[in-house]
């Protein structure tokens, strides 16, 4: 019974595997054709096909190829040219595009221009004659970043360096309602980025409790000698939320149980507002959620966004601070 031949189609990538094992094979000075590359390599190439991919080499990557009627086999006129061996589909290189944008949140940050350089190089290493019709790489989508506060320089690093080798900094700190600084001693325990501004908390020798530094607050800082270990009993989710935010922390987690008019029922409905979120439509077209938080100041002001159509079901304290603000901002109307 005679056999039925399997075509096997080879895809981009497969034919590129091929194509940077080619070039490999020059730049060693083999001087391959097809038939030392199937002994080799245990191919089985034919020389139209192996033809082929010379061709690609000259005309899709411009390697100065060319071959030698003495050696039998290709070589490089230039012996310093090499194929930069990087592999990306479509939708790779569209994440790629869309993540220079966001580097918004490492701004005046020595965190930025490491991120930018890297990603430089990571552009610089794509084939020139990759090529992609997207709208994030022609600038046609934009992202609305918050404000970017700024930091005094080596703040960012020596904060960066202390929290990591846990040792006690020595700064100067002006707090929201001071207009003049005051030194402090700080253990650094945890970095956090929120809306724009960058924050440290840890065991403040001054108020002798963990509190939460704003960094563009912070100047003359210094790493000391002394070093300190976090408290065993020390847990993050006490003191921040990372869905709601790290200010105004009472120390108390709250159910929160929010009422939203029918009119935002579309806005809210397809987000997720916080982890672990209960989330549903009610009969007459309303939204309810709920959701746990340490974060009442945060959770208020989020939900003034909402200019009152957000419904404040519980707790009441929460809607203390909702009607505080509101008579607050009245009267300085």
């Amino acid at each position: 019974m005679a056999q039925t031949k399997k075509t096997v189609k080879r895809n981009a990538t497969h034919i590129l595997s091929y194509i940077f094992q080619i070039d490999k094979d020059i730049r060693n000075g083999d001087y391959p054709n097809a038939n030392k590359l199937n002994k080799e390599h245990g191919w089985n190439l034919s020389r139209s096909t192996f033809g082929r991919y010379i061709n690609i080499l000259r005309d899709d990557y411009g390697a100065p190829v060319e071959y030698d009627f003495q050696k039998n086999g290709y070589y490089y006129t230039d012996n310093t040219f090499f194929i930069q061996q990087v592999m990306l589909k479509e939708g790779e290189l569209l994440t790629l595009s869309t993540i220079l944008p966001l580097l918004e949140q490492y701004k005046n940050t020595p965190l930025e221009k490491s991120y930018r350089d890297l990603m430089e190089k990571l552009i610089q290493m794509l084939p020139e004659t990759i090529t992609v019709d997207s709208a994030l790489i022609n600038n046609e989508v934009h992202f609305i970043s918050d404000p970017i506060t700024t930091l005094e320089k080596g703040v960012f690093e020596n904060v960066l360096k202390a929290t990591k080798m846990h040792k006690t900094l020595l700064l100067e700190y002006k707090t929201a309602q001071n207009t003049d600084y005051e030194e402090r001693r700080f253990d650094p325990y945890h970095m956090i980025c929120q809306k724009g501004s960058w924050y440290v908390l840890g065991y403040s020798y001054h108020a002798q409790a963990v509190r939460l530094y704003a960094m563009p607050r912070i100047r003359k800082c210094e790493i000391t000698k002394d070093k300190f270990s976090i408290p065993k009993d020390f847990k993050l989710d006490e003191h921040i939320d990372v869905q709601m935010g790290a200010w105004g922390n009472s120390g108390e987690k709250f159910k929160v149980e929010i009422e939203f008019v029918k009119g935002l029922k579309t806005y809210v409905m397809e987000r997720t507002w916080h982890k672990g979120q209960t989330l549903c439509e009610n009969k007459d077209g309303t939204v309810y959620l709920s959701f746990e938080t340490n974060q009442l100041g945060q959770t208020a002001s989020w939900i003034l966004s909402f200019a009152g159509g957000a419904k404040i079901l519980n707790p009441p304290k929460l809607r203390n601070y909702v009607q505080d603000a509101a008579r607050q901002i009245l009267a300085n109307g």
